[in-house]
């Protein structure tokens, strides 16, 4: 299995990789995990994951800086329907556009923007940093096999992932009201928070993903 963590630039993409390697290892899948920028890496990839950390604008800027890398992501996922993961960042440049710093367009795979975290209460800090507990949507998704009620992940952000169709929404966290943290459609599947920081509830998820062949009926439960 070929795994292509994609490299615009945006962070330390060595934790994620070290994450994926160790799951795969310790689920005997035997997969070989690149980090790069190359576009040629995305047709070659069996599994493709897009993390990101930092402003949309400037995450969707580095991406479509990289030679044929748009054309790659849409050839590889949108039309050939290989497993996709994006975090943080990764996963909110799936919406439409991104209202930080003026609206950015992004990938357009999933309906919706990403917008301000605006908490009820106050009190509460922004941006959005620490552990918060996992309500998961769609228990019957693949990825999401094994999560359980008290489950946590781990986040920093400012900003979240509002999608149009509630159906694309996995798993909602609690910050002073609910926000999406994991949506998906078909093949895709993101998270906001940061699987390879949260402990157990994020490997797993990294090894539910790394077993799935892309496929979901749609189903929720």
């Amino acid at each position: 299995m070929k795994v292509t963590v994609i490299d615009y630039g945006s962070g330390n993409l060595r934790s994620v990789a070290k994450a994926l390697e160790r799951t795969a290892r310790e689920a005997s899948l035997g997969a070989e995990v690149l980090v790069t920028g190359n576009a040629s890496a995305v047709d070659a990839a069996d599994r493709i994951v897009l993390p990101g950390v930092g402003a949309f604008g400037d995450c969707a800027a580095g991406l479509r800086a990289l030679g044929g890398m748009i054309d790659a992501l849409e050839r590889n996922v949108r039309d050939a329907k290989k497993p996709f993961l994006g975090i943080c960042v990764g996963m909110q440049l799936m919406a439409m556009r991104g209202i930080e710093h003026g609206a950015h367009e992004g990938l357009g795979w999933i309906a919706g923007e990403v917008a301000p975290l605006e908490p009820s209460d106050p009190s509460l800090k922004i941006p959005h940093m620490g552990w918060n507990e996992i309500a998961v949507q769609a228990p019957a998704h693949p990825v999401l096999a094994g999560f359980t009620p008290g489950d946590h992940a781990y986040f920093v952000h400012s900003y979240a992932f509002q999608c149009e169709d509630g159906d694309d929404v996995l798993a909602v966290a609690d910050y002073g009201g609910p926000f999406s943290v994991i949506v998906g459609r078909g093949n895709m599947i993101g998270t906001q928070f940061h699987p390879e920081k949260s402990q157990s509830a994020g490997l797993r998820l990294l090894g539910n993903f790394l077993a799935w062949d892309g496929s979901w009926d749609g189903k929720r439960t």
